[in-house]
């Protein structure tokens, strides 16, 4: 059970979305190197605030994007944007320097809270916006009436106030303690309390939540969409623009799916594996590497995405780079072709 397992090896990769605190530096000897985790993961950093800003700023500095689809895309960038910028921290003292944990207890506590508040706000987001393309698609009507922009920002400020909410009990979960009794053997990490309180198992189960009901939620709204788009004619350019804003918003989805299963699948494993055999353990350590990287790819994947499908994406960023920088400094960005309105 939990309240027997290591308190050192639960920390996250048991109860948090956050990256698993179980790949300290001797573990990731067995499996990767070091260096080449790091870099993939710092090209990762570089690619995601460059693009979540540019997603921020253009929806913000063009008025034509700020539909409420957009609306939805640059609060997820914010969020996207904190986990990334929370990174070299984490990279710091989960690959290079596990102990001691130099910052302190409050830094510790908001790390994990952030990046646990981002997660579920960035779920909820998805969640909310297929919920939306739903009513655009299939009851134009009801969508014409209910969904405003005024609407869609109170929605959003509903739902990061929802996921702070359920990210809360971290502040309780996790805290810097020291290990061993001797000096330099402090450690952000989840705190034997959590464990013996089930609280640890609580937080485990709900990210669970956060992932499955969601996941059910998404299969069912864009099988119906699919439904009503693919079995119908397209009669106008307006049914060929929602199919496009479909494509696209599904590419979002699987890029949420792909990048977060192993997580799940990987922190099952290690749960189910405590104590049992050396290869049962190690092969769950494998997953929770994976995880490492697609943690921090789900928080940069998104913009190449808009970048790659939407026309009026790059046309903006383009403009945005041009009335801001240089001609001289501008970076090169995918050529304009693409089958999207968005």
């Amino acid at each position: 059970s939990l309240s027997h397992t290591p308190v050192s090896e639960t920390r996250a990769s048991l109860s948090l979305s956050h990256t698993p605190q179980s790949l300290r530096p001797g573990h990731l000897s067995l499996t990767m190197d070091v260096s080449a985790l790091g870099t993939v993961c710092v090209l990762l950093l570089a690619l995601g605030i460059t693009g979540n800003m540019l997603t921020i700023l253009v929806v913000w500095l063009r008025p034509h994007l700020r539909s409420t689809t957009y609306l939805y895309l640059s609060s997820m960038a914010v969020s996207d944007l904190l986990i990334l910028l929370l990174m070299p921290l984490d990279l710091y003292y989960k690959l290079w320097r596990f102990r001691p944990w130099d910052l302190g207890d409050t830094v510790c506590k908001l790390s994990v809270f952030i990046s646990e508040s981002c997660t579920y706000s960035s779920i909820l987001h998805i969640t909310a916006l297929s919920l939306e393309r739903y009513l655009a698609v299939c009851r134009p009507l009801t969508a014409k009436t209910l969904v405003t922009r005024t609407r869609v920002r109170t929605l959003i400020g509903c739902l990061w106030v929802v996921s702070v909410i359920s990210a809360g009990p971290v502040f309780a979960m996790v805290g810097v303690e020291e290990l061993g009794g001797g000096e330099g053997e402090s450690e952000c990490r989840c705190t034997d309390y959590a464990v013996s309180s089930g609280l640890l198992g609580a937080m485990m189960w709900l990210s669970n939540l956060y992932f499955l009901v969601p996941l059910g939620i998404l299969g069912v709204v864009y099988g119906l969409i699919g439904r009503k788009l693919w079995l119908r004619p397209q009669r106008s350019s307006r049914d060929r623009a929602q199919r496009h804003t479909i494509k696209m918003l599904g590419m979002i989805v699987l890029a949420f799916v792909l990048c977060w299963l192993p997580f799940h699948v990987g922190r099952t494993l290690f749960s189910v594996t405590l104590g049992s055999s050396a290869d049962m353990y190690y092969i769950s350590q494998y997953f929770n590497l994976v995880s490492f990287v697609l943690f921090y790819l789900s928080a940069a994947v998104n913009p190449i995405l808009y970048n790659t499908m939407s026309a009026r994406y790059r046309h903006a960023v383009r403009s945005l780079l041009r009335s801001h920088i240089p001609r001289s400094l501008h970076p090169p960005l995918t050529p304009q072709h693409s089958t999207t309105t968005l």
